[in-house]
Formats: structure tokens, sequence, C-alpha cells
């Protein structure tokens, strides 16, 4: 590393984007059993639990006023074929409550299947590193400390703005499972409501929900690998200008391939929505 206190300065700004963008890689292809040790969800699968009491109960509420709403009459739930059809409506329902847990966490392993499918198919095991090059270092080496003043201010304002956008990028991936959990914590009472027909249109929004909150994984890594290679292929730098232009221009359009990415990221749940149709 350059003993320049520009250079450095710009390094270190890199450094800390780096480090975030290898996390994000990382919270993406992790479970939200593993996420910190896995005490969040040892907290979120007691609270599963618990409110799956409530949901039982629930369940046969909405069983008996969907009973009520779809059936005319007491003889019509006599008939075989309507009472067959109840029977199933209810033993659905009370498996959806019971084994939640285990389907929420199937459908995530699905997307993280795709996940893992689409880094496989770009080639990339780990978030590519940005880094300085090697003619902006000699030309900002080659400044005297007057010289150097611009440029500390340039490096200054650029590595303030990319700071704050890998903690703006990093806090929406983590939102991201915050929106994992508490849907799974609460999940039995949204799918008690299949039990009933006029009530199980909520059941099935909770689901969609969730399955687009899982596929938002797909679409952060997507665009995760769609910086990598632009990262691989960094702002082409005028050797011919000033080193203060030099740096400035490299900095700005690098501010705005980060900003590019954090739009997606951030605009990832809005996208899988769309998407889903929801």
């Amino acid at each position: 590393m350059s003993d320049n206190w520009v250079v450095g300065n710009l390094q270190n700004t890199l450094d800390t984007w780096n480090g975030k963008l290898s996390e994000i890689w990382t919270l993406v292809t992790q479970s939200p059993v593993d996420f910190k040790g896995g005490q969040i969800w040892d907290v979120i699968v007691n609270i599963h639990g618990a409110i799956q009491a409530i949901a039982l109960a629930l369940l046969v509420l909405f069983f008996v006023v969907g009973v009520m709403r779809t059936c005319g009459s007491f003889a019509e739930i006599k008939r075989p074929e309507q009472a067959l059809k109840l029977f199933i409506r209810f033993a659905i329902a009370k498996g959806l409550v019971t084994y939640g847990l285990e389907l929420l966490m199937a459908v995530f392993k699905i997307v993280q299947g795709v996940v893992s499918t689409i880094m496989n198919a770009g080639g990339f095991g780990s978030a590519t590193q940005t880094v300085l090059p090697n003619e902006m270092i000699k030309a900002i080496e080659s400044c005297g400390f007057f010289e150097s003043i611009p440029l500390w201010a340039v490096t200054l304002i650029g590595g303030l703005f990319i700071t704050i956008i890998s903690f703006v990028m990093i806090l929406s991936v983590y939102g991201r499972f915050f929106k994992i959990y508490l849907y799974t914590a609460i999940a039995p009472i949204p799918l008690s409501t299949f039990a009933g027909e006029p009530s199980q249109n909520v059941g099935k929004s909770f689901i969609k929900g969730y399955c687009a909150v899982c596929l938002e994984g797909a679409i952060v890594m997507l665009a995760c690998i769609i910086f990598s290679i632009f990262a691989t292929s960094p702002p082409v730098v005028d050797v011919n200008v000033a080193p203060v232009t030099m740096v400035w221009k490299y900095i700005g359009e690098l501010i705005f391939n980060m900003l590019v990415l954090v739009g997606t990221v951030k605009a990832s749940d809005r996208i899988v929505r769309e998407m889903m149709g929801l």
C-alpha cells in the first residue's frame, strides 16, 4: 500500500466499500438459521411456536365462518362431496399451521438454490474487489504538497459519499433478514385463514409476500454480479489531464456505478413484487 496520504484515504474508502460488498455477498447466501450465530432464529422459533396455539383457535373460527358463508343450509353440509371438501380444506389448513415453519424454510431453500445457480452461471464465487488503478496512484504520488490539498478535498468528499452508500446498501440487505424473521414469527396466523374460503386470500397474499422477500436475495445477487463485472473493467483513467481532474472523474463514475447498485438493492422488494403481481 502507498504511503501517500491521498492514496491511503482513497484506498481506505474502497476497503470499506469492498468489505460491505463482501458482507452482502455472505448475507445473501446465508440462511436465517445461521445468521448472527442462530440466536435470533431461536427466539423467532419460540415466538412462532407460541403463536401456533392462537392460530389453531383462529383456524376453527375461520372454518366455522367459512362454512356459514359458503353453505346455504345444514342439509348442504351433509352432502358427501361437500363434507369431503370441507374436511380436506380443514386438514390442509391444519397442516399449514402445524408445519408452517418447515414450509417457509423449504421455500427459502428453493430460492437459495436459485441464488446458487445465478452465482455458478455468472462464474462469480465472491464479490470482485474494487482497486485503484496504478496510473492514478502514480499521478497522485507525483504531486507536491500544495497540489495534494485539492486532491485531498476531492477524496474526502468522494470517500464520504462512498462510505454513506456502503452503509445504506448493507442496511437494505439487513432489512431483508428482518422481514424474513417477521414473516416467520407471525406465519401461523395468516396461514390459519386457509381454513375458510372467504378468508383464504389473506393466506395466499402472505405466501406470495414471503416468496417475494426470499426472491429479493436473487435480485441483490444479480445486482452484485453486474457491479462485479463493472469492477473488473474500472473507469478509464485519462493520464493526460491534471491529477485532481483525473481523481474527480474516476470517483464520480465510481460513485455513479455504486448508486446504481444501491438503487437496485433498495428497489429489489418493489421489483420482485411487480414481477409477482403484488
